[in-house]
Order: structure tokens, then C-alpha cells, then sequence
């Protein structure tokens, strides 16, 4: 190390920090190397997440009125509706992987999980409510057009074997594969393209309008607000973490909470 001239290197004591050398010994000066940058993926893996997202789910109503006709366990349909609409991303995150990204699907996206996370993931769901609330008041005050996208999971709750499917459907499978495809895929080929405030908010709104309901219309506005906000919360965990679990926790909270409300048959204003 004698013949090196003056500059910062790798401190012998501290690998994951740096610490300068002076041209013959080690100063106390020491510093923690610059953060990465924060790990994207081409935006074509954007375009193609939105895509398997968007074309399923269209698809999916078109199928349900086919089969609207024949005698199947309520459940049946759940289970298919939800293979139909989330089978597709799926397949493509893995594909997207192999193809434009290193070939570990869980690396790629940032899937992955520690302790921590069973903390963040409680206050980044506040947040998210915070965030509701917020955008809420201001549809209200507004006189912004809304209405909840859960009156058929109200209109059935009696029947558990629409309530059980619906469940899991919401609390399990919803939160992993939106997180997945918005959190995972979206924001990160958006960041390859954007500033990061910009893709954050770009990826949240997109969360928003994958909630329309086409039948509601108008109506639909409020809710898009509201769920946007929460998108942009989730998508701004993600990139703070760099990681999906706090944001899923938090996705699954959210969906189980709105389930409970909606389950006890309570609404705003009884008793």
C-alpha cells in the first residue's frame, strides 16, 4: 500500500466503507462508499407488465358473461376470474427476467423479505391510509363523483363460498401480484426512463385507473383519486426499501381492512 498515491480506498477494517490513505498511512478520515443507484429494468418490462396486466382483466369480464349462464359453485368463477387476469403477469415476470434482466426473477424485481419488513409494513400502510383519508376529504369536499368498487362482495357477504374465495383473492393474491407488477416491473422500467418522482407517480396513477370499472362511468373518478394516492404511497416504499415486501404487507393490510368493513356490513353514517 506504500506506493499508492493519496485517495480514498477500501478500508482494511471496515470492507463496506471507505477510508483515506494519506501516500504513506492511513488517516482517521473515513466515509461509507455512495449509495447505488437504484436498480431498473429496461421500460420495455413496463409496457409489457401494463400490457399482461390490462388485456387479462378485459378479458376476464368478457369470459365471466360467457359462463354467467352455467350452474358452478360461485367459487369456481372466483378461482377463474383470478387465474384468467393474474395467471398472465405472472408468466411474464418470469419471462421479462430471462430475457431482460439477470435470469433471477426475485432478484429482479426486488422480492425479497426480511424481519424488518413486519415493522415497515404496518407504517407504510398507515401511510397509505393517511393518504386515503387525505384525498378523500378532498373528493368529498369536491363533490367529486365516487363509489366503492365492493357492492357485489357486500350483496354476497352471507355466502361463504363467495366470501372465502374472495378472501384470499383479495388479501393474498392481489397484494403479490399488483405489488409484483406495479412495484416490481412497472416502477423499476419506469425509472429507466424518468426521474424518480416522476415514475413513482406515473406507476401510482396507472395502479388507480387498473381499478375502473367501466360499468360505473363517471363514478369511478373518486375512486381512481384515492387509489392513486395509495399507489404512489406503495411505489415511493419500494423505492426508499428497494424492496416489495413493506409495500405487500402493507397492500394486504389494506385489502383485508377494507374486507373486514366490508363484511360487517358497516358504512358511513350507521350505527
Amino acid at each position: 500500500m506504500s506506493l499508492q498515491p493519496p485517495g480514498w480506498f477500501p478500508d482494511p477494517w471496515q470492507p463496506a466503507g471507505l477510508r483515506y490513505w494519506d501516500g504513506t498511512q492511513w488517516t482517521p478520515n473515513a466515509a461509507m462508499p455512495p449509495k447505488q443507484p437504484h436498480p431498473t429494468l429496461p421500460f420495455q418490462v413496463a409496457v409489457g407488465a401494463l400490457l399482461s396486466m390490462a388485456l387479462p382483466l378485459v378479458a376476464s369480464r368478457f369470459v365471466l358473461r360467457g359462463l354467467v349462464g352455467q350452474r358452478w359453485p360461485i367459487a369456481v368463477y372466483v378461482v377463474l376470474v383470478a387465474v384468467i387476469a393474474y395467471g398472465p403477469p405472472l408468466v411474464f415476470w418470469r419471462v421479462a427476467s430471462a430475457r431482460w434482466g439477470t435470469g433471477n426473477a426475485s432478484n429482479d424485481i426486488g422480492l425479497t423479505v426480511r424481519w424488518v419488513d413486519a415493522g415497515w409494513g404496518p407504517v407504510t400502510w398507515l401511510s397509505c391510509f393517511l393518504a386515503q383519508a387525505v384525498v378523500g376529504v378532498i373528493v368529498v369536499a369536491t363533490k367529486i363523483p365516487f363509489q366503492n368498487n365492493t357492492d357485489q362482495i357486500r350483496a354476497a357477504r352471507d355466502n361463504p363460498g363467495y366470501v372465502i374465495p374472495m378472501l384470499v383473492l383479495a388479501v393474498l393474491a392481489a397484494p403479490i401480484v399488483e405489488e409484483i407488477v406495479f412495484r416490481g416491473m412497472v416502477l423499476r422500467g419506469f425509472l429507466s426512463r424518468m426521474a424518480p418522482v416522476a415514475a413513482v407517480g406515473a406507476q401510482g396513477v396507472l395502479f388507480g385507473l387498473a381499478h375502473v370499472d367501466p360499468e360505473r362511468g363517471m363514478r369511478n373518478i373518486g375512486l381512481v383519486l384515492m387509489l392513486s394516492a395509495v399507489g404512489c404511497v406503495l411505489g415511493g416504499a419500494c423505492y426508499l426499501f428497494r424492496r416489495l415486501a413493506p409495500s405487500m404487507i402493507a397492500h394486504a393490510i389494506l385489502n383485508g381492512v377494507a374486507m373486514a368493513v366490508v363484511l360487517s356490513g358497516w358504512t358511513p353514517g350507521s350505527k
